[in-house]
């Protein structure tokens, strides 16, 4: 939906474009993500956009970034929630599986992949180890939580990627990934106490 020739301040602009962005991602994949789709979405020009995020790539780093950023956000206050007994660990595995399959996270990191833009996955990694940093007692030494950070993230992934013709392929039901990854948290906490991705 286009915002018109209104004026926008720069970081209104960058939000609009972004917004626009992920728009976009869900209704077509991130080879619809591109600085004339999204000029045109929201009534701007190739150059502006251009003058925000130097290249398409650029683009789809920061919408990358930015759906990281909002859903760790979100990983990071449930798992806080967690470790008093205000949540479960299956809503935290949901929150880390939709960020990849229904918000198009890993269709959109796959297609930055593929278009041989691995160095731009950098920024997504670090705010992925920021929220590590941020909820674990001692992030460096916390060695459990990392591994249970990696492991979810991949299964996540793989999940948005494959997950669905896998289970159709062996008979499994569509949530099993999400199923192993709950017990896999689960496993962890039993195992690594405190240290866990999760406490409850």
């Amino acid at each position: 939906m286009s915002i018109g020739r209104k004026r926008l301040s720069p970081e209104a602009s960058r939000t609009a474009a972004l917004e626009a962005a992920r728009d976009l991602l869900l209704e077509a994949g991130p080879q619809a993500v591109t600085l004339k789709a999204v000029a045109g979405r929201i009534g701007r020009t190739h150059a502006n956009l251009l003058h925000h995020f130097g290249s398409a790539a650029g683009l789809q780093t920061a919408l990358a970034t930015s759906i990281t950023e909002s859903i760790c956000g979100e990983i990071a206050e449930r798992i806080q929630k967690a470790r008093t007994g205000e949540a479960k660990s299956r809503e935290i595995v949901d929150l880390a599986f939709d960020a990849f399959d229904k918000h198009g996270a890993g269709a959109l990191t796959s297609w930055m992949i593929l278009s041989g833009n691995e160095a731009m996955l950098e920024p997504i990694v670090e705010t992925i180890h920021r929220m590590v940093d941020q909820i674990a007692v001692d992030a460096h030494e916390d060695r459990s939580l990392h591994d249970d950070t990696l492991t979810l993230v991949l299964l996540a992934l793989g999940d948005a990627l494959m997950g669905e013709p896998m289970a159709r392929s062996l008979g499994l039901p569509r949530t099993r990934a999400r199923d192993i990854a709950v017990r896999l948290m689960m496993a962890s906490m039993e195992h690594d106490g405190p240290g866990a991705i999760v406490q409850s």
